[in-house]
């Protein structure tokens, strides 16, 4: 089965148009990245994505480097190419240095080591760490 087409912005449907338009608006971007064209192949999921990555991205508690790099942390471990390539991006205009990265990738890197033995081993959780 071949990949349909991403929705270009001449191409789009006024609602899919509005969502570019809020995204490009929101990120102060002149294009929206092809992960958004090929969402608004549905609409409905097209709005419901970006309405919600707009809400959890936003500056709260944790500022959007921290933010970001949470996301390229998970986008490593579930193995997702694209999210690493727009999420790092993301965090080095956020603010993210080379040296950051690398400590970043080594917490990653660590973290999926020790879960596996930690499962593996199927540790048990102590008594002092349970809620």
């Amino acid at each position: 089965m071949t990949t349909p087409p991403p929705i270009e912005y001449a191409d789009a449907s006024p609602q899919v148009r509005a969502v570019f338009d809020d995204i490009k608006k929101t990120r102060n971007v002149p294009d929206v990245n092809n992960f958004w064209k090929y969402l608004a192949r549905d609409p409905a999921t097209l709005k419901r994505t970006w309405e919600s990555v707009k809400e959890v991205m936003a500056a709260g508690t944790l500022d959007p480097l921290t933010k970001e790099m949470v996301y390229v942390a998970v986008s490593v471990t579930n193995g997702c190419a694209y999210c690493i390539a727009t999420h790092t991006a993301a965090a080095r205009k956020a603010g993210m240095t080379e040296a950051m990265f690398g400590e970043l990738m080594a917490v990653v890197g660590m973290a999926n080591e020790t879960n596996r033995l930690a499962n593996g081993y199927r540790v048990p959780i102590d008594d002092s760490l349970k809620a």
